[in-house]
C-alpha cells in the first residue's frame, strides 16, 4: 500500500533544534490516526512516525472489525465472548465500555469514508471468527480491512490541514518536567525534506500509539517496525506495565519452512469462520472435541492444540483445509491470502495450506485507566502498546482495531484538561542508541519465551540479555521474559511447559491494577 503524502510538514530550523505543539502522537496507526484527527480538540497536532505513515501492523489486519451491528446480536453477548477469551483477566469494566461504545466507532470509521463489504440489501456483510458465537465481524475488500481503515483514516488526515506530521523520525526520549510529567519528547528524524537530526518537541499532552513488539520474535507477523519501542519510553519516563506475558501466537500463518525470516503473511481467522478447518499431517482433524467451538475456538486454545500436534509428531506445521471453498469464493472472499499462497507456491483452491502459529499481538503494554490516562502526568496511550484491561490474558479476533478506535477517543477527550504547557526551551539531550543483537534475540526470544515456555529456558534467556547492551529490544524483552517466569501457570496465550494448569489463585481481582517493574 503507498502512503499518500500529508502536507504542512515542519520546515527545517538549524541542528540542535527544538519546536512547540499542544500534542503530539506516537505512531500513524489505526490508534495513532484516529487520535490525532479527534486531538485537533486540543490544538496543534504533531504525528511522527518511524517509518513512511502507513508502514504500522494495521494495513496488514485482515479480518476485520468486532461489534455488535446486527440485529440479532448485543454488546452483552460480545461482552461474554470477550471475557472468556480473556480467560480470567480480562477487566470486565474496560471489556463494557469497548462492546458500548464500539459500535458507534464503526460507523464514525463509515463516516469517515471506510468502505465495508456490504451484502445485497446494502447492510453490513459479517463474519465469524475464533470465539465469536456471532456473525459480528465487519470487513472490507474481503480480507483486506486494515488496508481500507488506514486508506480511509490517511485521506482524513491530509483533509486536516491543522495536523502536521515527521515521518522517518525515531523518538528517543519522552521528556519529563521536575515533577515527573510529560514535556516534551526528543527526536531523530531521518529524511530529506523534514527536520534532520536530533531535536526537541515541547508539548503537554503526548499520545504514545507505537504499536506492537512481535519483531522481537524470529516468527511473527508483524512489519518490521513493531520492536516495541513505544513501550521502552513508557518506562523510561517512569510508566507502569501489565501483563507482558501474554503474547499471543495467532495460530494460523502460513509455514514457509524452517528458514523464513521476518514478517510471515497471516491466514485470517475469517478462513475458518467460513468453514475452513485444521488436520494433521494425515488429514485427519483434531480440533474437535478440545473446544465447543473446535475449529473456530478461541486463539490460544487453537494455537495450543497445534502446537502439541506439532510436538507430538515431531512436524513444525500443520494445515487448513479450505480447499471445498472453490475458486470463487477464495477469489471474492479472500483475495489477499489468495495472492500470498499463491506467490509462494501454494494454491489452496487445490491444496492443502501448510500452517503454524506466529508472534501476532501483544495483549499486555502500558498500564491505562478506561480514558488512556498512564500513571505519568500528559501521557496517555492507545492501541497495542497499551494494556486497558480489556484483553486479559487472550484477545478475541478482530477486537484489536475495535480497541484503538473506542480508546484512542477516550484518551483525546481525557487529554481536554491537561494543563498549559509551562516547560523551559532547552537544548536536545543527546542520547546514545545501541544497536540490539536482532537476529539473536529474535531466536532466543522463539526458543526461551516462545508458545512454550518454561523454567530454565526463560532463566537461559534472561541470562544472556542481561549480558546484552542497553536497547529497546532488550528492555522489552527482559520484561516480557521476566512476567513469563514469575507467571507460574498455564492460562491465556501463556503456556508453561513445567506449569501446564491454570493456577485460581493468579486470578487478579484487578486485571489491570498497575505493577511496575523496576528494570
Amino acid at each position: 500500500m503507498t502512503a499518500p503524502s500529508v502536507p504542512q510538514r515542519l520546515a527545517a530550523p538549524e541542528p540542535g533544534w527544538t519546536d512547540t505543539v499542544d500534542v503530539v502522537v506516537i505512531g500513524s496507526g489505526v490508534a495513532g490516526l484516529t487520535a490525532a484527527l479527534k486531538a485537533r480538540e486540543l490544538g496543534s497536532v504533531l504525528v511522527v512516525t518511524k517509518d513512511v505513515v502507513a508502514s504500522g501492523s494495521t494495513q496488514w489486519a485482515q479480518g476485520g472489525i468486532a461489534a455488535a451491528l446486527h440485529p440479532e446480536d448485543s454488546p452483552e453477548e460480545h461482552l461474554q465472548d470477550t471475557l472468556v477469551a480473556g480467560a480470567g483477566l480480562s477487566d470486565p469494566e474496560a471489556v463494557r465500555v469497548l462492546v458500548t461504545e464500539g459500535p458507534d466507532a464503526v460507523r464514525d470509521l463509515i463516516e469517515l469514508g471506510a468502505r465495508f463489504d456490504t451484502m445485497a440489501d446494502g447492510e453490513i456483510s459479517l463474519g465469524r471468527e475464533g470465539g465469536h458465537h456471532r456473525n459480528r465481524i465487519a470487513h472490507a475488500g474481503g480480507d483486506a480491512t486494515g488496508a481500507e481503515i488506514e486508506r480511509a483514516l490517511v485521506a482524513a488526515v491530509k483533509r486536516a490541514k491543522d495536523i502536521r506530521l515527521i515521518e522517518h523520525a525515531l523518538v528517543l526520549d519522552l521528556l519529563t518536567a521536575a515533577d515527573g510529567a510529560i514535556a516534551g519528547v526528543t527526536l531523530h528524524v531521518m529524511g530529506e525534506g523534514q527536520l534532520d537530526g536530533v531535536g526537541a518537541i515541547r508539548t503537554r499532552v503526548v499520545i504514545l500509539a507505537s504499536g506492537g513488539l512481535g519483531q522481537l520474535y524470529a516468527a511473527t507477523t508483524n512489519p518490521s517496525v513493531s520492536t516495541g519501542d513505544g513501550m521502552a519510553l513508557a518506562l523510561r519516563a517512569g510508566a507502569k506495565v501489565r501483563d507482558l506475558e501474554f503474547v499471543q501466537f495467532h495460530p494460523t500463518v502460513l509455514w514457509l519452512g524452517k528458514s523464513a525470516k521476518g514478517q510471515q503473511p497471516l491466514v485470517s481467522e475469517a478462513v475458518r469462520g467460513e468453514g475452513a478447518f485444521l488436520v494433521d499431517h494425515t488429514g485427519k482433524r483434531f480440533m474437535q472435541g478440545q473446544h465447543e467451538l473446535a475449529d473456530l475456538a478461541p486463539r490460544d486454545i487453537v494455537a495450543k492444540a497445534i502446537m502439541r500436534q506439532m510436538l507430538a509428531t515431531g512436524k513444525d506445521h500443520v494445515y487448513l483445509d479450505a480447499r471445498h471453498f472453490g475458486d470463487e469464493k477464495w477469489r471474492v472472499r479472500f483475495p489477499t491470502i489468495l495472492a500470498s499462497c499463491r506467490s509462494h507456491g501454494i494454491d489452496p483452491v487445490r491444496e492443502l495450506i501448510p500452517v503454524a502459529p506466529a508472534c501476532h499481538y501483544s495483549s499486555g503494554g502500558v498500564w491505562t485507566d478506561l480514558n488512556g490516562r498512564t500513571s505519568v502526568p500528559g501521557l496517555y496511550a492507545c492501541g497495542e502498546v497499551a494494556c486497558t484491561g480489556v484483553h486479559g490474558a487472550n484477545r478475541l479476533a478482530s477486537n484489536s482495531l475495535l480497541e484503538c478506535f473506542v480508546f484512542a477517543h477516550r484518551a483525546v477527550s481525557a487529554g481536554l484538561d491537561a494543563p498549559a504547557l509551562d516547560a523551559p526551551d532547552g537544548p536536545a539531550p543527546e542520547r546514545p542508541l545501541a544497536r540490539a543483537r536482532l537476529q539473536e534475540l529474535r531466536r532466543r526470544m522463539w526458543t526461551g519465551a516462545g508458545p512454550v515456555r518454561d523454567h530454565d529456558g526463560l532463566e537461559e534467556l534472561l541470562a544472556w540479555l542481561d549480558g546484552q547492551p542497553e536497547s529497546n529490544p532488550v528492555r522489552v524483552a527482559a520484561l516480557i521474559a521476566s512476567a513469563a517466569l514469575e507467571r507460574r501457570e498455564s492460562r491465556g496465550a501463556h503456556l508453561r511447559r513445567d506449569f501446564p494448569d491454570l493456577d485460581p489463585a493468579l486470578e487478579a481481582a484487578e486485571p489491570c491494577a498497575a505493577a511496575s517493574p523496576t528494570t
